[in-house]
């Protein structure tokens, strides 16, 4: 059939074929004027969103310095701990104040918005006073331990009084460490210009520039991950347990209806929470998460309304939240992850419905559908299977990255689960970061301490850095302002620097568990050793290291001469070092027994050195030749069990020290002996208060209290307050002498593991405390504490 033209005359085929290719060229001419008005709207979004974001990074920086200037931040920190933080709709959880690993060993009371609540326990025995011997007998873990009243107060000494609040207060002004050793994803920077990381149960937020720190201290124990929202404003962060955690199967078959306010101290929870106001907006997860919150992140191609969290459970289960629905959220769905660790979770920012998981012997896609979640196993095929799947990243494209254990990179294409491309030996060793930039170079860091740029293909750009063995190796690496790179490492250090700037160190850390703490005689340093074999020089007002130094030996204990220019340090091996406290220089190192030094001490004089040994014995020293030059003069023998605490007395005499089994010993110092009759030492001056079981210490011990339960405390040089340090992470304050067993304390958290030791510098303006465990070392300011409002403090009664 002929087809006609226009005034009715047929077409020949040569002029249709002329029509058919001008048609095509003109849908081929629209097709590319339309890809690249698409292409034209793509850029402007993109722009337009950087636009947003940079007015969101000054609004956030703006509110921050306001509220830096104005002092004081919307939310009131609880002075017990930070505990009260205010949900979103203004009401203030409550702090139950469960001071015991068992409840029915202890009394407490808390604060609660401002009223006082008692919380009544079974009582265990009293302490009992005899006035006729002006004797107190203390009972701790049913043994007796008489505590002689000095005698300007046997007559009107009643161990039962309440006794006032203490005359100062705490405020934390700075925290020394991060944790990097064992953690993931867990340093960014914010709009507000400032690096968000945690360490123990603080998150830090960490103005370099500024050269200050704002601390959420909403968490009870360990945080172990941290998510920041696609806003850049809001953060997860999730925790472990807490120290008092009950049965979980039981909680958790039967959760107390108020269990929001109570038990989210004690239990593995996410808080999601601003990061300029620190106002805590949702609380999830409680009666959920079994054992740890092991990684976290925002769903990104919906703007963030879903989170998901791994549960280091033994199933490892993985759970996705509409979080912001209630002060709970919601949970949309449960499923068991992986037999296996699981060592990073993410969202792809093109598909909302596509999570990928990765960590020992796996790396999973996951697709979110219909209330349910189906997963996809990679499959590696004649790859060499690695052993971890160590870390993922997904590109705009959203094709994901992963790096192994074997130190290779593989790129799995959008919507797949087999391995598109693989690049062999990208590290020596496994690949711990992947990070892609904006404008789709792709930055790796790995176990070889190398940080390596690529191009979007996986091709090497030859941009290397090289951190120094000292940091250790880059955990996390993240961008920072402009070219530059904010990376954490395996030695707790947190670092900045560009590929053409090197590295600098802008945190640093302890790496093992923290025992010593020497405050300088003189100047506003102290001095910090551990298991890690390094002692560092810290300076309270710079907030910076004075100096390190590897002493090849796990450190237990230290202390300063009197005029500050010497310093000791007691190791786990009986051995202790003499060293300039300037130069670093090492005098002589002597040995006493083979067990730990528990404790150093030098007398007021500055004539004689304690040595307080695991052997159960104190080895007397006196010393000569400024301080360089120390001979043993005798030995103290008569403790059943190990010296914990030693204090000289004012007139450098006498000892009293501590021991494991909770004895209360005297000691006349220049003859080695024992005072065996101790009620001649009740109106002796000391010093110092550093042991824990004296009568002038008597209130710092609950009723019914474990005798290890209380580690360390420290009295004022001139201020009349005492601080204690626990092993459930807190930090009290007392009035000094603490002699009612009824004591009125504040009580501050922070830490994740016991207190092992507190200190105050020379000038009483600031209290150092250590972290055992949780390697973290807080500075807190000590300011008077003439009124007492529920919105600054709250206190506890026993």
């Amino acid at each position: 059939m002929r087809i006609a033209g226009e005034n009715g005359a047929p077409l020949s085929p040569g002029s249709s074929a002329a029509s058919n290719s001008s048609a095509d060229e003109m849908i081929e001419n629209e097709n590319h004027s339309l890809r690249d008005r698409v292409a034209d709207l793509e850029k402007k979004v993109h722009e337009q969103t950087d636009e947003i974001m940079c007015l969101r990074s000054t609004l956030a920086d703006v509110l921050r310095r306001l509220n830096t200037v104005e002092g004081a931040s919307r939310v009131s920190v609880s002075q017990s701990g930070g505990r009260a933080t205010p949900l979103k709709d203004g009401l203030r959880q409550r702090h139950h104040n469960s001071e015991a690993r068992d409840v029915s060993k202890r009394a407490s009371s808390s604060f609660v918005s401002g009223r006082s609540t008692s919380v009544s326990h079974i009582r265990a025995r009293e302490a009992q006073y005899n006035p006729e011997e002006g004797v107190v007998k203390l009972y701790l873990r049913g043994r007796p331990l008489n505590l002689y009243v000095p005698s300007a107060l046997r007559d009107s000494y009643n161990p039962t009084t309440s006794t006032p609040h203490p005359p100062a207060k705490l405020k934390l002004e700075w925290v020394y460490g991060y944790r990097g050793r064992d953690c993931r994803n867990n340093v960014y920077q914010l709009p507000t210009g400032e690096i968000v990381y945690f360490v123990a149960a603080v998150v830090v937020l960490y103005n370099v520039e500024d050269q200050m720190q704002r601390h959420y201290l909403g968490h009870t124990d360990d945080i172990k991950c941290l998510a920041v929202h696609p806003n850049k404003l809001l953060i997860a962060t999730g925790q472990t347990a807490g120290h008092d955690r009950r049965d979980a199967r039981s909680w958790r078959l039967n959760p107390p209806a108020d269990h929001l306010s109570h038990e989210a101290e004690e239990w593995p929870h996410i808080r999601i929470w601003d990061s300029v106001s620190l106002n805590t907006l949702h609380i999830i997860g409680i009666s959920d998460i079994e054992r740890s919150v092991a990684c976290l992140a925002f769903s990104k191609a919906d703007g963030g309304s879903l989170l998901v969290a791994v549960d280091e459970a033994p199933d490892h289960n993985m759970s996705v939240w509409d979080w912001s629905r209630g002060e709970r959220g919601y949970k949309l769905l449960e499923t068991k992850c992986s037999a296996d660790q699981v060592l990073a979770v993410d969202f792809s920012p093109v598909d909302r419905s596509t999570i990928i998981t990765c960590g020992k012997n796996h790396i999973s896609f996951w697709n979110y559908e219909s209330g349910m979640l189906a997963k996809r196993m990679g499959i590696f095929e004649n790859r060499e299977r690695p052993k971890y799947v160590t870390s993922i990243s997904i590109t705009d494209a959203g094709n994901v990255i992963s790096g192994d254990s074997n130190g290779n990179l593989l790129i799995w294409q959008r919507g797949g689960n087999t391995v598109y491309k693989m690049v062999r030996a990208a590290h020596d060793g496994p690949v711990f970061s992947i990070l892609v930039q904006k404008d789709g170079t792709i930055i790796t860091g790995g176990k070889d301490g190398k940080i390596v740029e690529w191009d979007r293909d996986l091709e090497r750009t030859g941009n290397v850095i090289e951190i120094p063995e000292q940091y250790g190796s880059p955990r996390v690496v993240t961008s920072g302002r402009g070219t530059q790179l904010v990376v954490g490492t395996t030695r707790n250090c947190v670092l900045e620097g560009t590929f053409t700037f090197p590295m600098r160190p802008v945190m640093q850390g302890h790496t093992e568990e923290l025992w010593a703490l020497a405050p300088h005689p003189s100047h506003h340093q102290f001095l910090t050793a551990g298991y890690d074999r390094c002692c560092y020089l810290w300076d309270t007002m710079a907030h910076t290291i004075v100096w390190s130094k590897d002493i090849g030996e796990h450190a237990q204990s230290a202390v300063f001469s009197s005029n500050g220019e010497i310093v000791i340090v007691g190791t786990t091996s009986g051995r202790w070092f003499v060293m300039d406290a300037e130069t670093r220089e090492m005098y002589s190192q002597h040995q006493d027994g083979n067990e730990p030094i528990q404790v150093l001490k030098i007398s007021p004089n500055g004539q004689y050195l304690a040595v307080g040994s695991r052997d159960n014995n104190i080895y007397i020293y006196q010393i000569s030749e400024d301080c360089r030059k120390y001979t043993r003069i005798g030995r103290c023998q008569g403790h059943a069990s190990f010296v914990t605490h030693l204090d000289w007395s004012a007139d450098s005499q006498f000892l009293q020290s501590n021991s494991g089994d909770y004895e209360l010993l005297f000691w006349n110092a220049g003859l080695c002996r024992q005072i065996v009759q101790t009620s001649q030492m009740r109106d002796v001056e000391w010093a110092s208060n550093t042991c824990t079981l004296t009568f002038a210490t008597l209130g710092i011990w609950p009723e019914g209290a474990d005798g290890t339960d209380v580690n360390t405390c420290a009295k004022a040089n001139d201020r009349a307050v005492l601080a204690t340090g626990d092993d459930f992470g807190k930090v009290k304050m007392f009035s000094s002498p603490a002699c009612h067993q009824k004591a009125r304390y504040l009580e501050y958290g922070g830490h994740s593991s016991h207190v092992t030791a507190v200190g105050f510098i020379h000038d009483d303006s600031r209290l150092i405390s250590t972290g055992g465990r949780d390697t973290a070392i807080m500075q807190w300011v000590v300011s008077s504490n003439s009124s007492l409002s529920s919105s600054s403090s709250s206190s506890s009664q026993r």
